[in-house]
């Protein structure tokens, strides 16, 4: 995007090209398909040869840094023009304002030009005391107040000479605070020099106890990481923290920024009579606008890290979650728990629709435990039910005790129970868009329909929920709500779009994450199917209203027709590449059918002699494998965590025990397993393995089942300390809550203004005084949709080195300690 007095675009592109180690032809390649409407899926997919074979991954990075490249460019035009329109444009001007490559460093050369209210400096120049500025900076022998005698004007509002220098000082400090090279190497010499301190505020120790670790805290900037800054920055706007952002450490004398601003303008104490007074002016100008100009900068610096680290993990366990592994189209069970209302139960056949609802009422009050296993026998058996997925919320563990009865009593039914995040079911629950698919059922009940949804496939029902409210980020509240947006909304369209969508039975939320499906567009495709029946070929898709050549391009390979009039139309094989695979069943002698899923003659088949001018290798390379496993899913293959038979509760666990768990969520510090017992178990990254974990997602992922061994237990604060490393010896359980640290642990570090904290000091034995500090009170399970049931709690250990490394991970809250 050329505009008058901006880069050339193509710039733009080479630098991108830099940044991510490709041609620049890629990225231009790359630029002019999204620039043309195309999505990131669709040309990772089917656009290989042009971008040549730029993956989503790059072209998502592509595609935030081009938008980031090009608000940076309409800035520099707006602010060439605004300085134009001053008279102020001087060809050295606008070369830096071309050559300023970030959106702070141009900021920077525009501040002194900026349009502002009227500063006291410009009060200064209007009563000409400009020239007083000038002679006492240029010339420093001159005595300052015998000097700014000449300049006393009452009807300028100068009294006397005192009134003029502080005019002139005021011009000076401008000067000095607007001098963007200056300020660029302070605001780098801070970044790498400074440190973010934190204070209690006053009468704030037992209201903010949750905050307790950075009651006196202090920290490089660089070392401290996202859930610490955002921990920090949430203390503060809770009133319970004073934050300020420390230069350097403190010494009794000037402070070296002051003497880099003083060598920039020639400034130096050697005893002449206008040293002192330029000196002062300098200290003045550092503490009262160049310390706070940079303040604001670094803490927004410090937030966008924190932001983009934050939203980097939530997408990562987003992803995971999505393409959890599907139970596939079995008749499943859905399992509601609770306790005064009763089991909320709802069946839904191998397609997912609605057969039957009920309410059970087995625990406490009502006790009706064997009319309720009658009635659930008799559903599973009228409904040929396959699975029985159980909510993990309030009365889970209870309801789950009552499945394996069913299970023993009726052997026949051959079924199987699984536990089931039930994280966002009710936001789910309450959305316009339940009362349009599940209309008249009560709301309560499509909660359990929504869990046994989400057990046959999980990325076609959690599409419907907000992905805020799935249960998987740290912080989320905290963050920019169109950052995360994007990247979240981002993660759902590459994992529908790389499973591929069965257009006969999707959605209409699952439909609109397609490649070039707007939600308008979604509805029309399920309007024209429900007044028309299914569709039987792709090309019937042009039948639908508004659904123009360009939205068909993109969605077409992406939508499934499974017994359709055309076997390709089952796969991802793009119609567009239709004429490749007439020419392969040519070549083979074979009919469509039978070539597909033909491994030995297709593997007899050279990719390179159906290249064309249309077709390259890498294509047609992706036709060969998708027709020798058409619509492959790339999800893994469904598996069951096993829960162990009497462990139910906490109480029911004991230091040592080795255990079977799923995975729930992923942060910096560690990540949390479900072992069954209502509270997760926290294996802090410490205990992730014998070698050092710099990212926990380098050995866990949500949904993953894993053994895990219990290191510790506390029942009054209902934490759990577990260890994926089987062979670390236990502590002792002091099931009164005073915890016993473990054998072999150093003990906890003494807090000294936050210096050395978090380092990883406890690799050995699991308890580790590694890398989180505290999160604020934010180890609880996040995101359970707003008030969403409740029930289950993050972990943690007794007080011992676990729970110390808890405290530091924020883990523990204030009725904890």
């Amino acid at each position: 995007m050329t505009t008058p007095g901006s880069i050339e675009a193509g710039s733009i592109e080479g630098r991108i090209a830099e940044e991510l180690g490709v041609r620049e032809r890629q990225v231009k390649a790359a630029v002019e398909l999204l620039d043309g409407g195309s999505t990131v899926p669709f040309i990772a997919r089917y656009r290989k040869e042009a971008t040549e074979m730029l993956d989503d991954a790059q072209l998502r990075t592509l595609e935030e840094r081009l938008r980031y490249l090009r608000e940076l460019e309409e800035r520099r035009t707006a602010i060439l023009e605004s300085v134009r329109e001053q008279g102020k444009l001087t060809e050295e001007l606008a070369a830096r304002i071309r050559g300023a490559e970030t959106k702070a460093r141009l900021e920077d050369i525009y501040l002194p030009y900026k349009p502002k209210r009227r500063t006291k400096a410009q009060i200064a120049r209007e009563a000409g005391l400009e020239p007083l500025a000038e002679g006492l900076l240029g010339d420093p022998s001159v005595e300052p107040l015998s000097a700014a005698a000449a300049f006393v004007d009452a009807d300028k509002g100068v009294a006397d000479p005192g009134a003029a220098l502080e005019g002139a000082r005021a011009i000076l400090t401008e000067r000095f605070s607007e001098d963007a090279d200056l300020i660029g190497e302070l605001r780098e010499r801070m970044w790498v020099r400074g440190r973010l301190a934190a204070k209690v505020r006053e009468g704030k120790e037992e209201a903010g106890a949750k905050f307790a670790d950075y009651f006196e805290f202090a920290e490089p900037f660089t070392d401290l990481p996202s859930h610490r800054i955002l921990a920090m920055l949430r203390g503060e706007k809770e009133e319970v923290l004073d934050l300020v952002l420390e230069p350097e450490e403190a010494t009794d004398g000037p402070s070296s920024y002051e003497g880099i601003v003083a060598h920039r303008f020639g400034i130096a104490e050697r005893g002449r009579p206008g040293d002192k007074w330029l000196t002062d002016t300098v200290r003045w100008a550092w503490r009262t606008r160049i310390l706070v100009h940079l303040g604001i900068d670094l803490r927004l610096r410090l937030r966008t890290a924190a932001e983009d680290e934050a939203v980097n993990v939530f997408a990562a366990n987003l992803r995971d979650l999505l393409l959890a592994a599907p139970a596939g189209t079995r008749a499943t069970l859905g399992l509601d728990p609770g306790f005064r209302t009763g089991v909320k139960v709802a069946v839904v056949d191998a397609t997912g629709k609605v057969v039957a609802t009920d309410v059970i009422h087995p625990h406490v009050p009502a006790n009706k435990w064997d009319e309720a296993l009658a009635k659930l026998a008799r559903l599973a058996k009228e409904h040929a039910v396959e699975l029985v997925a159980i909510g993990n919320g309030t009365a889970s563990r209870e309801t789950d005790k009552l499945a394996a009865e069913l299970i023993a009593k009726h052997p026949e039914l051959n079924l199987t129970k699984v536990m089931v995040s039930e994280a966002g079911a009710s936001v789910y629950s309450a959305s316009a868009y339940a009362s349009q698919e599940l209309p008249g059922m009560d709301v309560s009940l499509r909660g359990a329909v929504s869990i046994a949804r989400r057990l046959q496939d999980p990325l076609a029902e959690l599409v419907k929920i907000d992905p805020k409210s799935i249960g998987v980020g740290q912080y989320q509240h905290d963050l920019s709500e169109v950052k995360l947006s994007r990247s979240l909304d981002a993660v759902v369209e590459d994992c529908v779009n790389g499973v591929g969508v069965d257009v006969n039975t999707a959605s209409v939320p699952l439909l609109a994450r397609v490649s070039g499906v707007s939600a308008g567009l979604a509805e029309n495709i399920v309007a024209h199917r429900d007044e028309n029946g299914p569709f039987t070929s792709r090309s019937e898709l042009k039948k639908v209203a508004r659904l123009g050549p360009k939205a068909y391009e993109q969605c077409a390979g992406f939508l499934r027709i499974r017994g359709g009039a055309d076997p390709l139309d089952a796969s991802s094989v793009h119609p567009e590449s239709y004429p490749v695979v007439r020419r392969m069943v040519k070549t083979s002698g074979q009919e469509v059918a039978s070539l597909i899923g033909n491994t030995g003659v297709l593997r007899s088949l050279r990719p390179a002699d159906f290249v064309d001018d249309t077709f390259g290798l890498p294509t047609v390379s992706d036709i060969l494998k998708e027709l020798e496993k058409p619509g492959r899913d790339p999800r893994p293959a469904f598996k069951t965590a096993t829960f162990k038979e009497g462990v139910e509760k906490i109480s029911d666990l004991s230091a040592g025990m080795v255990l079977e768990g799923v995975v729930t969520n992923v942060a910096a510090f560690g990540a949390f397993v479900d072992i069954g017992v209502h509270q997760d178990g926290l294996v802090h990254v410490s205990a992730m393995s014998k070698t050092f974990v710099k990212d926990p997602r380098d050995v866990v992922k949500p949904g993953d089942i894993v053994k895990v061994k219990v290191l510790e237990v506390d029942i009054p604060r209902k934490r759990i300390g577990l260890t994926l490393r089987l062979d670390d010896e236990a502590a002792p359980a002091d099931r009164s809550g005073g915890g016993r640290r473990q054998r072999g642990a150093r003990p906890p570090q003494q807090r000294q203004g936050g210096q050395g904290q978090g380092q990883g000091q406890g690799q050995g034995q699991g308890h580790g005084q590694g890398q989180g500090q505290r999160q604020g009170g934010q180890g609880q399970r996040q995101g359970r949709g707003g008030g969403d049931r409740g029930g289950r709690q993050a972990p943690a250990p007794a007080n011992s080195a676990m729970a110390d490394a808890l405290r530091r991970a924020g883990l523990l809250n204030p009725k904890q300690r």
